[in-house]
């Protein structure tokens, strides 16, 4: 007998820099039962190792957050590792219908009981139906619609004028009227949401509008390799490989990002076994 999408339980996690908004949150979110709340974070370092050992359903983000934002944590989450996000926001009205207009669900600050209800509920809905591959793009979408970033990234590597197949050295990435120059060697790692792609630079996140398949032949293969389909490492960063049950192995980097790993990519990296 299939279940009623009414008794599903949310596993969920609240992220605010701000303890009351917090606490608040998470007492109305057990009034409405069936919402387990698996951890509360105060910023988004803890709530990226949180995403990534809990694996929760849902994450209640908070955007405004000193030192990291919640676009920034959206940015650094490995796709195929992407809850559900409902945005906390005290972002004016303008903002607010750039919300709707990506179908992104947000809560507008001071949080209303009703409209809690209504996101949870949509929440389970789309729980039950399953979530589709784009999670992460529609995110990015309203990322680049309220930061101004550029969806016309330079997706070329800077080329040697005299040798034109001599391995490049940096990036060309476009960020609104300005491109930034990014050593390829001080990549960490790369995740790939659809047309979008996420390069992760000393705790920066870069985003270009290119594909994996286009990046991936640029890169070295002997540094760099894909360990998932939506994922390419610097082998150089990994300090740690843990093994789980499923088959599936998980890599620690210097920068402290955890990533999955595929089973079927486990022989790109065999010297690491």
């Amino acid at each position: 007998m299939k279940q009623d999408n009414s008794e599903q339980t949310i596993r969920a996690i609240v992220v605010d820099d701000e303890a009351l908004a917090r606490q608040g949150l998470v007492l109305r979110l057990q009034g409405l039962g069936n919402v387990e709340i698996l951890r509360d974070c105060q910023n988004g370092r803890e709530a990226l190792q949180a995403i990534a050992e809990l694996a929760p359903d849902l994450v209640f983000l908070d955007i405004q957050m000193p030192g990291m934002t919640g676009f920034e944590v959206v940015e650094r989450l490995q796709q195929d590792n992407m809850p559900l996000i409902i945005f906390v926001t005290a972002y004016d009205e303008y903002a607010v219908n750039a919300f709707d207009i990506h179908a992104v669900d947000y809560l507008l600050k001071p949080i209303e009981v009703e409209r809690l209800e209504v996101a949870v509920t949509k929440a389970r809905q789309r729980l039950h139906d399953g979530r589709g591959d784009n999670e992460k793009k529609l995110l990015l979408d309203i990322v680049i619609s309220l930061t101004g970033k550029s969806e016309q990234a330079v997706g070329e590597l800077l080329r040697n004028g005299e040798n034109p197949v001599k391995t490049c050295e940096k990036l060309a990435i476009k960020d609104g009227a300005s491109t930034s120059f990014v050593p390829i060697r001080d990549i960490d790692w790369i995740d790939a949401a659809g047309d979008y792609m996420c390069v992760h630079v000393k705790g920066e996140t870069h985003i270009m509008r290119t594909t994996m398949k286009e990046l991936e032949s640029q890169l070295d293969p002997t540094v760099f390799q894909r360990v998932h389909r939506s994922t390419i490492v610097n082998l150089d960063r990994v300090e740690k490989v843990s093994s789980h049950i499923n088959g599936e192995f998980h890599l620690t980097l210097s920068c402290g990002a955890s990533l999955k790993m595929s089973r079927s990519y486990k022989d790109k990296v065999k010297h690491f076994f």
